[in-house]
């Protein structure tokens, strides 16, 4: 079965996100699977995009919308009781035991090496946060299994018998997964070493994906002329590129032209930076806002972008993108200095120039172009 995602709900408009309720008021979040108040099971329909108080129905081992006798029947995904603890649903008339962001593995950590079921947990708790996200923007999230041409799948592999370590990366649709990265001293030992400002379980998958959908979106299509005008010619041989990368380091004036140091290695790794950097900027406000939270009403030292730093400046929709973007900036601001307060790193360490703008902005268009990506609304 495909997992094309046709999104069959209106445009969700960015900053009117509902926050999620259990049948008895109290607030609920993405990854629970229980209310810690009433102790109302909760299940996430990705159809819906909805965590949903969920009842016993008739049928052994389904579920319904608690107070709603109509409501589709549901079954709980078969890793719900594994290490994964996955709270997502299948609707009840499938056949399928696995949810649609579960049946995209094709190899899980060997779980009888110590501290492997943790690393799972750990590792499918982001990668279901990236799957939610790409099907609430409505862009195509198709198994490897049912179509291994443009079809994506998932490796979390951990070292070998000869002893050797997996490299996180993607190749022709399959993401693999050094299951070492959800150890936190590990992927801090690397980030520290590598010079990185930033470097989570979520960013890997963001920045894979965004691979992945160069492939889909970019690569033999219209867009890739513009593509190369922004972010540079990607025939340049890749493991030269590499190679000088990590010999020479980035370029003296690398902030200047991407949003982070390893964007300059290549125009491949522009582009999958730069999309994860999109893909966190689009969460994080629309978590925020549907919180209610805005830097509006504070006095910051910052110029709006305007339509000269937009890939296209005429772009009919460039008021809406820059809204966006400047409010991402205002937030960011804030964000910083709540991690400051409390003596954390800050949220967001990276710095936006003019030329990443350009580039995020091609990227929100190629997103629109192929999906359901939602327009931007700040809240009063």
């Amino acid at each position: 079965m495909s997992l094309q995602h046709r999104n069959k709900r209106q445009t969700r408009v960015l900053g009117q996100k509902a926050l999620y309720q259990c049948c008895c008021g109290q607030a609920v979040f993405f990854r629970n699977s229980i209310c810690l108040t009433c102790h109302t099971a909760l299940g996430f329909d990705p159809s819906r995009d909805e965590i949903l108080p969920l009842v016993p129905a008739t049928a052994a081992g389904s579920w319904q919308i608690a107070g709603n006798e109509q409501s589709p029947r549901y079954r709980r995904c078969a890793n719900f009781d594994t290490p994964a603890g996955c709270n997502w649903l299948i609707p009840a008339d499938h056949d399928e035991t696995l949810c649609i962001a579960c049946r995209l593995n094709r190899t899980i950590p060997d779980l009888s090496v110590e501290g492997n079921a943790e690393r799972w947990h750990k590792i499918e708790v982001a990668k279901r946060n990236l799957i939610a996200q790409l099907l609430g923007l409505g862009l195509p999230v198709i198994n490897k299994a049912d179509d291994p041409q443009t079809g994506l799948a998932f490796d979390f592999l951990g070292t070998d018998l000869q002893g050797n370590s997996p490299t996180t990366g993607h190749a022709s649709g399959l993401i693999t997964l050094n299951v070492l990265e959800a150890d936190d001293a590990y992927r801090e030992k690397l980030r520290i070493q590598m010079h990185e400002p930033y470097r989570t379980l979520l960013g890997h998958f963001r920045h894979e994906i965004g691979h992945y959908y160069w492939d889909r979106f970019i690569a033999d299509t219209h867009w890739l002329e513009d593509y190369r005008q922004l972010f540079g010619d990607e025939r340049t041989d890749y493991s030269q590129a590499m190679q000088r990368h990590y010999q020479q380091g980035a370029p003296a004036d690398w902030q200047q032209h991407f949003v982070s140091a390893y964007a300059s290695m290549h125009p491949w790794e522009d582009w999958a930076e730069t999309w994860a950097h999109y893909l966190h900027m689009m969460d994080t406000l629309d978590t925020a806002f549907g919180f209610g939270m805005s830097a509006n009403n504070t006095d910051l030292d910052f110029q709006p972008f305007t339509r000269e730093a937009l890939h296209t400046p005429d772009d009919p929709e460039g008021n809406e993108f820059l809204a966006f973007i400047n409010a991402w900036i205002e937030l960011a601001a804030m964000l910083n200095e709540l991690a400051r307060s409390m003596g954390q790193p800050d949220t967001y360490p990276f710095i936006l120039p003019t030329a990443v703008i350009a580039k995020l902005h091609f990227i929100h268009k190629v997103v629109r172009s192929k999906g359901d990506s939602p327009v931007l609304a700040r809240p009063d």
